[in-house]
Formats: C-alpha cells, sequence, structure tokens
C-alpha cells in the first residue's frame, strides 16, 4: 500500500522531479564517466605491458632516493655492464637475453623547420636501440632497420603528423649535444599507440650518442618456458648480484600499471570534483522539491494521517519518492557517464593519450558507484522533508498552507548557525595567524566547512532582513509588481534561504579563487620587479641544458655574462647535533648574488656564499636553530660531502625562504662534474647600455635550432606564469560554473513550484487587475532578489576564504609582493622527465622492448 501511493505520488508529480533529476544525472555522469575512462586506460595500458613484457627485467640498482634517481635519469641513466646481457643469457631455462638502450632525455627536431618531432606534453618522447624480441610493440611495415651509424627508424605515428618520409633528416638533441640521422624505416605498433614518439638506432650508436658508453640501460630476459619467472629471477640475481634490481613480468605490469594510475589521478580528482560540487548543489535543490511537495500536499498527507496512516508511513512514503527518483536518476547519469567517458578520451588524445572509444571498459564498479551516489544524494536530501511531513497532525494538515516553523525550531537553528559561524570564523582567523603554511592550511579548510554550514544554517534567518534591504527599491521602481516580488521572497525564508545557497556556494568558489589567483599574479609580479637583476631565463624544457646551448648564449651580442644554476641535487645536511635533515641544494655563480638576484638577509650576507659558505632559508634555519657561523656537513650522495658554515640566512616570503645555496666553485671542491646535477634554468644579463628587447630577439634567433628551449625576458616569464595560475583557475571556474548551473536549475524549480503552490493567489491576483506583463514582472523580479541575496552571502564567504589563502601563503611571498619561497623559476629546473607528464603516464621499457 505504500509503495502503492509513493509511486502515484512520485508520478502524478514527475513534471516537478525534473529539475531534481537533471542535478542527480550530472553527479552520476561525472563519476561513471570518471570511472569507465579510467578504467579504459588502464585497461589499454594493461594489454600493452602484458604484450610485450619481459619475462624478467634486469635493470641497474635502485638509487637510494626518488629525486636522485629523476635526476640522474635526465643527464646519463643509470646503466648495466654489457656483459649482464652474456651472463644471463647462459642461465638454465632461458632462451634469450637482449640488451636495449632506452632514454626518455632526448628530443628529436626536423632540421628543416626547426620544429620538434613528437608531442610536445603528456607523452615522452623516447629513443633506444632497435632489438628484435619476441614481444615487440612495433613491427617494421617501411624501409629496412637502422644498419649503421646515420640510419634512424621512427614510428609511424610520429612521421605522419610531423610529415616526415624515408630519407629525411631527424635531428636527436640531447645533453652531450646535437646528432643527425636520417630515416631509413617506418615502424607502426602492434598495439594501441599510447602516444609515445618512438625512434631507434642501432645498438652501438645508441650506446655513444644516448649513453656515451658500451653499456645498456636494462637487459631483457625471455624464458624458453622450462623455468617460472620467479625462477628465473633469483637465478639471475643469484649470478649477476651486486644489487640489481630484477623484475618478472607480473612485477613489470604491476609498476607500470601504479605509474599509469599516478599519472591520470589529476584528471581523475577533477572530474571527482565536478560530481561533488554537483552533489553538493544539487542537495539544496532535491530539499527545495520535496518540501515545496510536502507543503502543496499538506491536505493529502492529512488525510492520510486521518484515515490510520502513521508518522513512519507518511516519512517512508516520502522517502521512497526520493528512492524512486535516485534509482531513476542513476540509471540516466550512469549513460550520460558513457558521453563524458567518451569526451575524456577525446580529451587525452589532443594531448597525445591515444585510446580507444569504442573499447570503453564498463566494470561492475561504475554501476555500484552511480547507483550509490544517486541514491544516497537523493535520500539525503529528502530526509529533512520526510521527516517534516511526519510531524504534521492530521488537523494541522487540513489548512490550506503548510505548518510555519515555530519559534522553538528558529531559535535552535539560529544557535546552531550562530555557533558554527562563529567558531568557522575563529578557525579562520587562527589559520591566517598561523605560523607554517601547513598548519595554516589545515586550518584554513576546516573553517571554509564551518563557515559554509553555519551560512547555509543561517540562510533562512537573514533571508527576511536581508531581501528586506535588497528589495527596499523594487516597489519604488516597480510598483506593484516589486513589492509582490519582495514580499514573495520574505514569506517562506526557508525555501528562499535554501535556494540561495547554492548560487552562495558558486560565488564563493568563484571570488575566493579570484583573490588567490590575483594576489598570486600580482605578487609574482612585484616579487620579480624587487629581486630579479637578471634580464633573461632560459628552460630546457623536458630536459637538460647541453653546453652548446649556453656557449650560444654567451656568443649572443649584448649579453654580458651567463649564471648557472645546478639544482635538485638529493643532498642532506647535518646539523651540529648530529641530525641528518634532507635538503634541497641548488650551486650558483658568483654573479647569482652579486648582480642577477637581490634576495632577503636576515643574518650574514648573500655574497658570502660566494666565499665558500653555504646560504639558508630563515624557515630552514629557525626550524632547526641554525644561526651564521654554525657549521653544517653536506652530504651531496655518492659518498660526497663537505663541512660548511652558514654564511646567510634569507628571509622567507621571497626567492630563498628554504632550501640551501653554494656556490658553484664550492660544489667543485667536493663533488666531480660527472656527478655534479644537470642545468635545467639558466640566466643571462645584458650589457649595460643594451638594447634588451633586440638582444632577446637575437637570443632567439641564436637559438632557433633548440625548439624544445624556453627562452623569456622579466615580461614574458610574468606572462608565463600568470598564464599557469590561469591554468587552475579555469578548472575552478569549471566547477563553478557547473555548481551556478545547478543552482539556476533550482532557482527555476523553486519558483516553478512556487508558482503552481499559490495558483489561487495568482488567479486572485489577475482578478483584481494585476496584468500578465506584470505578472511575469513580479515572477522575474523575485529571482533576481533571491539571486542578489545569494551573491551577498556568497561575496561575504569568498572575501573571507580568499583573504585567509592570501594570509596563509604570506611567508610564501603571496600578498607581500613575493611570489614564494622558491621564487617562480625556483622550480623550473625540475621540468625533467621524471617530474614531466609523459613518463609518469607511459612507462617506456614496455613500448622498446
Amino acid at each position: 500500500m505504500l509503495l502503492k501511493t509513493s509511486l502515484r505520488s512520485f508520478f502524478a508529480h514527475k513534471g516537478r522531479m525534473v529539475l531534481s533529476l537533471i542535478a542527480v544525472v550530472l553527479s552520476v555522469a561525472f563519476v561513471s564517466g570518471t570511472l569507465v575512462f579510467s578504467n579504459t586506460a588502464t585497461s589499454t595500458f594493461d594489454k600493452l605491458f602484458a604484450a610485450t613484457a619481459s619475462d624478467v627485467s634486469v635493470q641497474p640498482p635502485k638509487p637510494a632516493d626518488d629525486s636522485e634517481e629523476g635526476q640522474q635519469t635526465t643527464v646519463k641513466p643509470p646503466t648495466v655492464p654489457t656483459e649482464i646481457a652474456q651472463k644471463l643469457a647462459g642461465l638454465p631455462g632461458v632462451k634469450s637475453a637482449l640488451g636495449q638502450v632506452s632514454v626518455e632525455n632526448a628530443v628529436l627536431v626536423n632540421p628543416s623547420t626547426n620544429k620538434l618531432v613528437g608531442p610536445t606534453t603528456g607523452a615522452p618522447t623516447l629513443v633506444g636501440n632497435w632489438t628484435d624480441t619476441p614481444r615487440n610493440p612495433t613491427n617494421l611495415t617501411s624501409g629496412h632497420l637502422p644498419k649503421g651509424s646515420d640510419d634512424l627508424v621512427l614510428d609511424a605515428d610520429t612521421a605522419k603528423k610531423a610529415k616526415l618520409a624515408l630519407g629525411d633528416k631527424v635531428r636527436v638533441d640531447n645533453p652531450s649535444g646535437k646528432h643527425e640521422f636520417t630515416i631509413v624505416g617506418i615502424v607502426t605498433f602492434t598495439t594501441t599507440n599510447p602516444g609515445a614518439a618512438l625512434a631507434f638506432t642501432d645498438t652501438p650508436t645508441a650506446q655513444k650518442v644516448l649513453l656515451g658508453e658500451q653499456a645498456f640501460t636494462s637487459v631483457e630476459v625471455f624464458g624458453d618456458g622450462s623455468r617460472t619467472n620467479d625462477q628465473i629471477k633469483a637465478d639471475a640475481l643469484a649470478k649477476i648480484g651486486g644489487g640489481y634490481q630484477a623484475k618478472t613480468a607480473a612485477e613489470q605490469k604491476d609498476e607500470n600499471s601504479k605509474a599509469v594510475g599516478q599519472g591520470l589521478d589529476f584528471m581523475t580528482y577533477a572530474m571527482l570534483g565536478f560530481a561533488f560540487v554537483s552533489a553538493i548543489v544539487g542537495i539544496f535543490l532535491i530539499v527545495n522539491t520535496f518540501s515545496m511537495l510536502v507543503a502543496q500536499r499538506t491536505r493529502e498527507i492529512g488525510l492520510l494521517r486521518a484515515v490510520g496512516g502513521s508518522r513512519s508511513q507518511v516519512n517512508r512514503s516520502v522517502l521512497v519518492e526520493a528512492l524512486i527518483l535516485g534509482v531513476l536518476g542513476s540509471t540516466i547519469g550512469i549513460g550520460f557517464g558513457l558521453l563524458v567517458a567518451v569526451g575524456l578520451v577525446w580529451l587525452m588524445k589532443l594531448i597525445g593519450m591515444n585510446l580507444d572509444a569504442a573499447d570503453l571498459q564498463i566494470g561492475p564498479e561504475v554501476f555500484i558507484a552511480g547507483y550509490a551516489l544517486g541514491i544516497i544524494v537523493t535520500m539525503v536530501a529528502a530526509w529533512f522533508p520526510a521527516r517534516r511531513a511526519s510531524r504534521i497532525a492530521p488537523i494541522e494538515a487540513l489548512r490550506d498552507h503548510g505548518t510555519p516553523g515555530d519559534a522553538r525550531t528558529n531559535l535552535i537553528r539560529t544557535i546552531i548557525g550562530l555557533v558554527l559561524t562563529a567558531g568557522g570564523g575563529a578557525v579562520l582567523v587562527l589559520g591566517g595567524q598561523a605560523e607554517k603554511a601547513a598548519d595554516g592550511g589545515q586550518l584554513l579548510g576546516l573553517g571554509v566547512v564551518l563557515t559554509l554550514i553555519g551560512f547555509v544554517v543561517l540562510g533562512p534567518l537573514l533571508a527576511s532582513a536581508v531581501i528586506k534591504v535588497l528589495g527596499a527599491v523594487l516597489p519604488a521602481l516597480f510598483g506593484p509588481s516589486g513589492k509582490l516580488a519582495q514580499r514573495n521572497a520574505m514569506r517562506n525564508p526557508r525555501r528562499t534561504g535554501a535556494t540561495a545557497a547554492a548560487l552562495m556556494i558558486g560565488l564563493a568558489l568563484v571570488i575566493a579563487a579570484s583573490v588567490f589567483s590575483s594576489s598570486a599574479v600580482t605578487s609574482t609580479s612585484a616579487q620579480i620587479d624587487k629581486t630579479v637583476g637578471v634580464d633573461y631565463i632560459l628552460s630546457g624544457g623536458r630536459g637538460a641544458v647541453s653546453q652548446e646551448v649556453i656557449d650560444t648564449v654567451k656568443k649572443t651580442p649584448g649579453i654580458d655574462h651567463v649564471s648557472l644554476q645546478r639544482s635538485f641535487l638529493s643532498s642532506k645536511l647535518q646539523l651540529p647535533d648530529g641530525r641528518m635533515v634532507k635538503n634541497e641544494l641548488t650551486a650558483v655563480p658568483p654573479t647569482f648574488f652579486d648582480t642577477d638576484f637581490h634576495p632577503g638577509v636576515v643574518a650574514g650576507s648573500a655574497d658570502a656564499v660566494g666565499r665558500g659558505t653555504i646560504g639558508l632559508g630563515e624557515t630552514f634555519a629557525k626550524d632547526h636553530n641554525l644561526k651564521v657561523g654554525d657549521q653544517v656537513t653536506v652530504d651531496y650522495g655518492k659518498g660526497h660531502t663537505q663541512n660548511l658554515a652558514v654564511g646567510a640566512v634569507f628571509a622567507k616570503g621571497g626567492l630563498y625562504g628554504s632550501g640551501a645555496f653554494v656556490d658553484l666553485d664550492t660544489l667543485s671542491k667536493a663533488v666531480p662534474d660527472a656527478d655534479q646535477p644537470p642545468v635545467f634554468t639558466f640566466f643571462a644579463k645584458a650589457k649595460a647600455g643594451a638594447d634588451v628587447t633586440k638582444t632577446l630577439t637575437a637570443l632567439e634567433d641564436g637559438l632557433k635550432e633548440y625548439p624544445q628551449l624556453t627562452i623569456k625576458d622579466q615580461a614574458g616569464y610574468k606572462e608565463l606564469v600568470q598564464g599557469q595560475i590561469n591554468t587552475l583557475l579555469y578548472l575552478i571556474y569549471g566547477l563553478v560554473a557547473l555548481s551556478i548551473t545547478v543552482a539556476v536549475l533550482g532557482v527555476v524549480n523553486t519558483l516553478a513550484l512556487s508558482v503552481v503552490e499559490r495558483t489561487r493567489e495568482i488567479g486572485l491576483l489577475r482578478a483584481i487587475g494585476l496584468s500578465r506583463r506584470q505578472l511575469r514582472r513580479m515572477i522575474r523580479l523575485e529571482s533576481v532578489v533571491i539571486a542578489l541575496f545569494g551573491a551577498v552571502l556568497g561575496a561575504g564567504l569568498g572575501l573571507a576564504w580568499g583573504i585567509t589563502a592570501q594570509r596563509v601563503l604570506r611567508d610564501q611571498g603571496l600578498g607581500t609582493g613575493e611570489r614564494g619561497e622558491r621564487g617562480p623559476w625556483g622550480r623550473v629546473h625540475s621540468r625533467n622527465v621524471r617530474s614531466a607528464p609523459g613518463p609518469t603516464v607511459f612507462p617506456s621499457a614496455a613500448l622498446l622492448r
């Protein structure tokens, strides 16, 4: 009987449920689409790994630190001796052991156009030796395999995109210099092409050009089937020793799959963020829908109670309607989720990952997550109206309108709202005053949640007062229509507050993001103007900068000097009390602190770094009780250590608030050139009186053969940093646009249902002379007043959040005319192969076997 009643009620009011249904559909679509996309990408790579992985892969010893591994990979990858392959080939059960050369620190250039060949974002460019393995991911389809030192084989997809053919020239640029080859063969993928560019030479050439020695980056072992992979692995480790890594096919697959998952995390979290925002804002819409339906059906509910219906039955009847809405919305949402997945596949193709939309992987977790989200959202949203409906007494429900909220309920609501808002405000203040950004960030997150909930709770109580002020001009401007609109918006504060809350969330996010981004851009520009004396910043992109490039810059007319920085050395400092602390270290020349940069110093002097001391950031020095004159031991790794005195402490909130700095000559006394980190970013200063713009043009002309380089003057670098900030901002704006879209649906839904609710009233107004035009104007003005109310609340919240975020990051320079502890370019040198998106998402070993 209960189910029958709920079904009849749901379908009798199905038109009023449409907009709530849309909110559920959007939330479920983003979640299910994200899961389908993630499953599809993972499945694609799993098939690739399964089809190409060797039975056992023997690799160089793993460095003690991941950052050291990334650093080595971008200059000269770690290797295994060639004799290892010979030893492994003689093991029982081994059919073949093939030495492989595979590097990710080289780029391909078309010398006739000086344009990059291969992907510029996302997928990597992989260069190595051609080996004919039993599980090769590519087959030769045109030309011949490399036979001489000038021969190169290119994959068909890259050749097509770059409009290259057999006989064309291709240059391989890496830290050792430029190397020109002729395309003699084209290979085609036998599996799905993940978007990487592949280039192959013969083994001696690959060893000479890419490694600088006769060695391999790995040895791939293939068994004859007589022994298991685990047995071959054990035999291999026993045979070669020396700390080498050996991974079975299953271990390689797991490792590569994990890397793919990490590479896709950003997109996954972004899409789930859209789903979360849609669900949260949709809850307000659904609450309003069911609240108004309950109010409109008070007579019906009262009659049900009068003939013996219990409070629990009334409660369940409303929840069953919500369940129907959730199931229906989830079903439709999962269908639209497939379209979202197709869109994500298309988007990934644009950035270089080739996935097949015809091979979507739809697992059971897609349906579980979709239905769980849709049903939970609707049930939670409908619980409050259902509870309210169950409290309606039969005699009360026989009136024309729903029971207004009693004074006790309003008092409780006021107390809870004030406590949450005041508590959230206090937490925001504490977050803004926190010493450490990490602590402040946690307090900021808590404060955001508390103030948001507090405003939602207080919204209905604020509605009457705020709307009375906001709508004060409506009667004067629009006459009776304006007066009616104002009073209608004030009539049901709970409904108005819930409707405005959805808009409030979106606008609060917009304003907070705008405050943050504006502060970041302004602070970056101010920091560059204040502390940077160099005129040009040059970056090698994904790889290290070669000596050829540095020499070209030095010879450019108008250039006074060049300052190199060798950074991201995996280093540790032994403090005076004996503790070992990890800290990034950057080696710079004397000109760095003399003329190129002007840091704030709280103790010592910046030029002391050039006299054999170490400079530390104020944050690090304060955390570890270090002062000028204290002795520390720098452990550079690989057994290289050095005792240095602290010569400078750089002010926090500037370019040098963390990390450590030494002079290049100081570094060279302890670390041989071969073990020093590469140059990813360097700086150039124009001669006194030189035209900076003309010198920039000369630099660009002189380096046009190196399309992988980024060359910026100070103005150009400001634009680059602003573009990076805007990228994050666009994502936030996307979330906001979605929330506002759902919020607008909520306003439409509220007004549409209120029109139905006020049919008798509207008829009476028309009977006493209100025209259709005046009636339409009244509804429009009512929506404007509600939107303004939401905007006022959103502006208040957004400003509070944005200002607090600014204060939390004040020591990183935000809002103080300074950018960050390491500056906008402090981490440009980290654009090595390990940190680039490509190698993370596209493990190279599977493609070069």
